[in-house]
This record gives C-alpha cells, structure tokens and sequence, in this order.
C-alpha cells in the first residue's frame, strides 16, 4: 500500500465481501464503473470479520479466502487488506481520515446500502456519504438487491445452505456453492460396490450444508463432471468427522492428493442409516440414476 499516492487515487469497495453473493458483485461492478474515471479499483477487506469485535465469533464463510482473491483478481481489482485490531477503535470520522482518505487514496467509495464502519460499527452508510460530499470523494451507496422475493444477504444465504436450500443459496450467490479440497484417502468401500468415490474435509470455517445427498458438478481438468456428493457423518458406514464423499459419474482415475472442485446443485434426501449395506447401495443406485437423468 505504500505506492498509493503515486497515482491519481483510488475508486475503492468497501464491505466484508464474506460471500461475494449478487449484492456484493454489484457494489464491485460499480467501483470497476467509477474506476474508469483516470482511477485505480481495488478493495478494502479487513484481516478478520468485523462481525467477530460485535458477536466474538466471525460467520461461516461462503467463499474460501482463495476463491475470494481469485474472483477479485479475475475483475481486475487490487486488494488492500487491513489490520482490523488496529482500526476497531477508531471513530467513523478516524477511520474515513486516517484509512480512507490518507492511506488508501481514496477518491470514490462505493459500499452497499447496510455499510456499516467505525467503533462498533456506528457510521453507517449515510454518513459515509456526508463525508465523502465533504471531503470531494465521490460515493456510491448500491441499494439491496432482491431474489426470490427476498433481500440478498450473507445471512439468508448461511441459511438456505444450512437448511439444504441449496438452490436459494445459489441464485442469491449467483453461483453454486462450493468448494475446492483436496482428495483424502477413504475406506475404498464404494468401488467394490461399483460406485467409487472421493472424500473430502469441507474447507474449515465454510458453512456446513444440511447433512444429506445433493446433486453436484464436479470439476476436473476444466471437465465438468456429474456428480452425487454425501456431506455429514455417513451414519450406516461411520466416520468420526463431517466428510464430503461424491461419486464422479463417468469419471474413471485416481484423484489422491488432488485438489477437486465440487459444486452443490440440487437437494436430494437427507442423510439417513440404512438397516444393511444391501440398502444402502440400492439407494445410492437409485440416487446415481436419478443425477443421470437430471431428474
């Protein structure tokens, strides 16, 4: 951050950015927009949630911190990330001056509709505004954006994914929850019932899904794969932590110590314990067939 004052400044975005959902997409389409003005785009994150100085605890995340800065690159902003330990005491006027304006450069903001900054967050995004008026900074405050009937909001889309609206959360998110992990050794179980699969340890601190079995895409080599993914506890076989298991239909190879990518589409029954492994491979047969006809 050191060479921000070597340029005609900065149209900056302003938020947690914890889900990167069609409201937050919006607010960086408009700082790319302001950007095209003589100035630079980035966006400002903190190195923690802010939430975390208010409740003692950050969200889950939608969106791994790789995914996150892959998107922002992929857009062609830059990233300023701040010590939020450093700033949470600061006044909303403090932290305009002293951040905003002295060390990022700022020259436009542009920030959603429920913005909030300052010591437990009193400013909100009207008095962004007054100040930036005061100061010459041009502000652009992006009002919510409504699916489904309903506000976008990381809240909802923590949800609707805890719930196994899977389908809510990706309009919302405006695209499909995932998430990309390393393939882990399992108990090779599948494969002799015909049905091998890769299992995965959710990425830590993401929202966890609803325990059950969801139609997926599965990525792999940049091929987009069919898939039917298990996340939770497997109660018929048993695992001692909440595993992501998916079988890759028509996918033949060996994924050990790969980084896979699997997105969640669709909902399909809950996670249940089968009387018999007998039961439990009908009904994985049953869930395959139905993914192959894109029931």
């Amino acid at each position: 951050m050191a060479d921000v004052k070597l340029n005609n400044g900065y149209a900056i975005a302003l938020g947690n950015f914890d889900g990167l959902h069609i409201g937050h997409m919006a607010v960086l389409d408009k700082t790319l927009e302001q950007a095209k003005n003589g100035l630079k785009a980035a966006v400002m994150l903190f190195d923690e949630h802010s939430m975390k100085d208010i409740t003692g605890e950050a969200p889950p995340k939608l969106i791994t911190d790789s995914e996150r800065a892959g998107i922002f690159e992929e857009k062609g902003l830059e990233t300023f990330i701040v010590n939020f330990s450093q700033i949470k005491d600061f006044s909303p006027e403090e932290f305009f001056e002293k951040i905003l304006t002295e060390k990022l450069n700022a020259k436009a903001v542009v920030c959603g509709f429920n913005y909030r900054f300052g010591k437990k967050a009193k400013g909100d995004a009207k008095l962004l505004e007054e100040m930036c008026i005061k100061n010459g900074v041009d502000c652009v405050i992006i009002d919510e954006v409504i699916t489904d009937g309903l506000p976008v909001s990381s809240t909802a889309i923590r949800k609707a994914v805890e719930c196994g609206d899977i389908g809510k959360a990706n309009r919302m998110l405006g695209r499909k929850f995932g998430y990309c992990a390393e393939v882990i050794n399992g108990d090779k179980r599948g494969r002799t019932w015909g049905f091998p699969t890769i299992n995965q340890k959710l990425p830590d601190g993401l929202a966890v899904p609803q325990f059950g079995v969801y139609e997926s895409i599965v990525t792999v080599d940049g091929k987009n794969y069919k898939g039917v993914t298990n996340i939770g506890l497997r109660p018929t076989v048993g695992t001692d932590c909440i595993l992501s298991e998916t079988h890759i239909i028509s996918f033949e190879g060996d994924l050990y110590g790969r980084c896979v990518d699997v997105r969640l589409v669709k909902f399909m029954r809950q996670e249940k314990k089968f009387g018999s492994f007998d039961e439990l491979i009908k009904q994985i047969k049953s869930d395959v067939c139905c993914v192959k006809g894109g029931v």
